[in-house]
């Protein structure tokens, strides 16, 4: 566990001897809500992992808090992407004691669970991407990736300023994830000087697509950006070659897995996605996370863990720098976190909560494989 030495404060020598001498062990529990089952189940799974694979990590360094050693667990729950379950999945994990929240997942579900963590005055610390998500007055939202505002507005720019795309069309889900990206990316493309010559809606349960496709190939355009996840932008791409749509497609991050393109297959050569951050290979820490996740779960980690694994660490680090896991004690020092982490060199909070480092990553599906592009944005 070198990497979680080197990266994260370690207790004292002398207060870990002092606790230990005292025998003196307290259990801090941390609650995690996503969609564990069903479509995006792998998405929630994945959020899931690197949490649990911080709290392995965090554990190891024996950590003292309050002058007791300290062991975290977590408590997961499956909200299905739904924001009725969620709020009482969430409710659940407050009335279990949590002293922090991971999540829920998915924009639409983690907006109106927000509010119950704020009255509770539990930190929450979310791969939510949208907007709202940390515009609500709220001080204890927080995130894990990169806001739409952030996203959306570099791929605008991006689609315009340097693919030269002359005529865009947008479909999104009207999920709260989807409605947002595209707002941003629409509002970027058009401050760019793009031609945005269509905006259709779907579902996040849609299955059928040809209408929708046909409506936009009637606009012929050059580009389509999707603003939802896997389960519909692959069957879209498969839809809109059988339609010869020619437009390049595109979408956002909960498009990048594997899942894409095996539904897909050959249609999904050309297709580009966004992702927050750099490629696995490239982050700070991102070998020996691959390596210690792979000890852990046998397999290779995927799109979301090493966020979510930052994040778990921020919060843990935060009560360890406030010698409380009293959520109104270390509340003040998640804060103002800035710390070495897997994905970046400074894991650091604006004054929403919102991750101040935006750097995104482009990439391209060739012969059934995600490839990075180039990246954009920065600090």
């Amino acid at each position: 566990m070198k990497f979680a030495r080197d990266v994260f404060a370690v207790c004292a020598t002398a207060a870990l001897a002092v606790s230990t001498a005292h025998g003196e062990t307290q259990t801090v529990k941390l609650g995690l809500a996503g969609p564990m089952t069903g479509p995006q189940a792998q998405y929630g799974k994945d959020f899931q992992s690197g949490v649990l694979l911080a709290i392995d990590d965090f554990n190891a360094t024996k950590p003292v808090i309050d002058g007791k050693l300290t062991r975290f667990t977590l408590e997961s729950a499956d909200d299905q992407a739904d924001p009725k379950t969620g709020m009482v999945v969430s409710q659940k994990l407050l009335d279990d004691g949590i002293k922090g929240m991971f999540g829920p997942f998915n924009s639409g579900v983690a907006i109106p669970a927000s509010a119950l963590f704020a009255r509770a005055g539990i930190p929450q610390i979310s791969l939510a991407t949208a907007p709202a998500f940390t515009r609500q007055g709220y001080k204890t939202t927080f995130r894990m990736l990169t806001s739409d505002t952030q996203q959306g507005g570099a791929m605008g720019r991006y689609v315009v300023q340097v693919l030269k795309v002359a005529r865009i069309a947008i479909i999104d889900d009207r999920t709260a994830y989807g409605q947002g990206l595209a707002e941003e990316f629409e509002k970027s493309a058009r401050a760019a000087g793009g031609n945005v010559v269509a905006h259709e809606f779907t579902t996040d349960k849609s299955v059928d697509f040809k209408g929708v496709l046909t409506s936009v190939k009637s606009k012929n355009p050059d580009f389509i950006y999707y603003a939802g996840a896997d389960a519909q932008s692959a069957p879209m791409v498969k839809q809109a070659r059988e339609l010869a749509v020619k437009a390049v497609f595109a979408s956002g991050e909960m498009s990048k897995t594997e899942q894409f393109l095996k539904i897909a297959g050959k249609a999904s050569d050309g297709v580009i996605v966004s992702l927050a951050g750099l490629p696995l290979e490239k982050m700070p820490g991102g070998s020996g996370y691959a390596e210690r996740y792979k000890a852990k779960f046998g397999t290779s980690p995927t799109t979301y863990s090493p966020y979510s694994y930052d994040g778990a660490m921020a919060m843990m680090r935060s009560m360890q720098n406030a010698n409380s896991s009293d959520p109104e004690k270390y509340l003040p020092d998640l804060k103002k976190v800035s710390m070495r982490g897997v994905t970046t060199n400074d894991f650091s909070y604006d004054e929403n909560g919102d991750l101040k480092e935006t750097i995104i990553t482009v990439y391209k599906s060739v012969n059934g494989q995600w490839v990075p592009e180039t990246v954009l944005g920065g600090k």
